[in-house]
């Protein structure tokens, strides 16, 4: 009964990053993303310092791995999603972050030489077209002329970042400890986001982070969903499983659309709840063995 609460509440976390990105866009996007992983890199600081010297020398020779994967996963992936918040609502982004497991699943084939049965091609198919339904508000003029929202298309960025990342970690995350690694990609993601976000303050004025409502959903992302989420995440796999633990991203479109409603007073439309169906069922599907 552990590890499914402890996964319950990863998926609880990882919606209020989205809940938490929208009420606060009025911030830069790159500001939110760089204060996020400030925040996140002191907090690990302590747990991570030793292992970073203990396995300096991995992290010397795997340099261009550990790179990768804090460009990607670290750095650029929220970055999308904050970006994203700015065009379009919170459910969109819920039901398209939650079909990642079915693109990493199709980029998995192509470069990982895993393969499908025909249940999880179903769930594919099923999730594809729902987010395909979601993005373009059920339109088939819009599917017809590739008109979508902005921020549907950078969240597409961010959902093709999130498999790249993915990929990688099946790759080269063995090769390193948990917290240093975690402290190392927080660094390099720090380092590559400041001069963006000193751009936007440059052009923009520096924003005001010290309002309470702002430092507050900002101490949030870099403490709940880059520190806590994880540590629930990986107790929860080791005890049921990663196949059984991703199925609990599929509430990630529900608990949006219940956190929208109450807190950021989101009309929900039933596009959207269709969509959501899709998608969720798809990816179940898609984790179900033949």
């Amino acid at each position: 009964m552990k590890p499914y609460l402890f996964l319950l509440i990863t998926a609880v976390i990882f919606s209020g990053n989205i809940l938490v990105g929208k009420a606060i866009n009025e911030l830069p996007p790159y500001t939110i993303a760089f204060f996020r992983v400030f925040i996140a890199c002191i907090v690990v600081l302590p747990l991570g310092w030793k292992e970073v010297k203990q396995h300096r020398q991995t992290f010397r020779k795997e340099w261009k791995a550990v790179l990768a994967l804090g460009l990607t996963g670290v750095a650029f992936f929220n970055s999308f999603i904050y970006a994203s918040l700015q065009f379009t609502s919170s459910t969109n982004v819920a039901i398209m972050e939650a079909s990642i497991p079915v693109f990493t699943i199709l980029f998995s084939m192509l470069f990982l030489r895993e393969s499908l049965g025909r249940v999880q091609w179903i769930g594919v198919i099923l999730s594809l077209c729902g987010a395909v339904w979601v993005i373009t508000e059920g339109s088939w003029e819009l599917i017809r002329t590739l008109g979508f929202n902005s921020g549907d298309i950078i969240m597409l960025a961010a959902v093709a970042t999130w498999v790249a990342y993915s990929i990688l970690v099946k790759f080269h995350m063995m090769k390193f400890p948990v917290y240093g690694s975690l402290l190392v990609m927080l660094g390099i993601a720090n380092v590559v986001l400041l001069p963006i976000a000193l751009l936007e303050w440059v052009l923009g004025g520096f924003p005001d982070i010290f309002q309470p409502g702002h430092m507050a959903g900002l101490l949030y992302l870099g403490i709940f969903p880059s520190l806590l989420a994880l540590i629930l995440w990986n107790k929860g796999v080791e005890e049921i499983g990663p196949s059984q633990a991703s199925v609990f991203l599929n509430l990630l479109p529900v608990f949006v659309i219940i956190g929208s409603l109450l807190f950021l007073g989101e009309k929900i439309t039933i596009v959207q709840v269709l969509g959501a169906v899709i998608v969720i069922s798809g990816v179940f599907l898609t984790t179900k063995a033949d």
